[in-house]
Formats: structure tokens, sequence, C-alpha cells
């Protein structure tokens, strides 16, 4: 047999053993992301983190030139399928045993609605969280004020927050997809650390 033959032969042989190991103890790639995701939400419903989740999905990009903060009809907005979205993502709260928290949102619209359709409770704004993606001046002193805001916060609920892929990317390194919850804590030093993310 060629020895090609040989080492495919081989190669597809311990792929089937591995395959085999992973069917025997009950493995797969959904099992083991649901219990990632029941760990990360038990970290943050026993207060030993917080999520940080960007806004549902809201087509397009940053905001028209006549965006208003107070104004949602001239900012970019969640889509039907970002709603669903929000209310999808609530219920993954909820089923990691979050049924309330003390949640914190920035002040524009889309952030707002994600917050609100999360279903976890009362929402307030928290200018920290608000996006300095076309003023990235502000990124250093806001970034600064909500790890301080963190620091100090007593948590008596589990803590959400909504926010903007600049601001998560800024406070913790992560690149985040439309409605991704970055799950953290503050370290004894002040730091953020990073335990995973929900997708």
């Amino acid at each position: 047999m060629p020895i090609s033959s040989i080492v495919a032969q081989r190669f597809y042989s311990g792929l089937g053993a591995i395959a085999a190991v992973i069917a025997a103890v009950g493995l797969s790639p959904a099992a083991s992301s649901a219990r990632d995701d029941a760990r990360l939400l038990d970290a943050v419903r026993t207060g030993n983190a917080f999520a940080i989740m960007r806004h549902a999905l809201a087509p397009g990009f940053s905001d028209p030139a006549n965006f208003d903060v107070d104004d949602c009809s001239t900012q970019r907005n969640l889509s039907d399928e970002g709603r669903a979205q929000a209310r999808a993502i609530g219920e993954t709260f909820r089923k990691g045993g979050i049924s309330e928290a003390n949640v914190f949102s920035s002040a524009w619209c889309r952030c707002l609605e994600t917050a609100r359709l999360l279903g976890l409770g009362p929402v307030a704004k928290l200018a920290p969280l608000n996006s300095f993606f076309e003023a990235r001046e502000r990124r250093d002193a806001q970034t600064a004020a909500l790890r301080d805001w963190l620091i100090d916060y007593k948590q008596e609920k589990p803590l959400v927050l909504v926010t903007h892929q600049v601001n998560i990317n800024a406070l913790t390194g992560s690149y985040t997809s439309s409605g991704e919850t970055v799950i953290a804590r503050i370290d004894e030093n002040g730091r953020v650390a990073v335990l995973g993310s929900i997708k």
C-alpha cells in the first residue's frame, strides 16, 4: 500500500477515535458552548462578574449627519431582527438564572431599546456607556470613567450594561458582534479581566 494511503488511513482512523471519545462523554460543540454560557452567566448571577453587551442588530454604520441623541428618528435603530435578537438574549439570561438585573445603557436609542427588550428590569442611562465613535478624543477619559464607576459599584443585583462596540473594545479589548455579551470582572488591581463572551 502506498505510504500516502497509509498516512491517510491512520489520519481518518484517528479522527474516528476522537469522534468516538466525544460521543462517549456526550460532548458536542453546542453542548460545550451551552456549558460555557451557563458558567459565565452564573458568575454574573452571583455577583462575581458583570455583563457588558453590544446593542442588538441595527443595520447601517455610525449615525446620520443630523444625529440627535434625544430624537430616535435621527438615529440608526434596531431592525425587527434586532428586536427579536434582544428578546432572545433576555431569555438566555433568564435560562441562566438571571430574571432581574440592574440594567444601565448608553443614551443612544438602539442601546436603550435593546436594554428594555431584555426584560430584566428598569433601564437607567449611564453617560460613560455613550458612544465615542464620532469623538475618539473622548475614548481614554470615558473608558477611565466607566472603569472607576465599575470599581465603585455596589452589587445588589446582577449587573448588565448595554453599549457600543467601541466602548466594549476600549474597556475589555474585545471585538463584539451585534448582541454579543462580554462577561468580565474587576480584579484585585482594579483592572478589567474578561472571563468570556456569549454570542
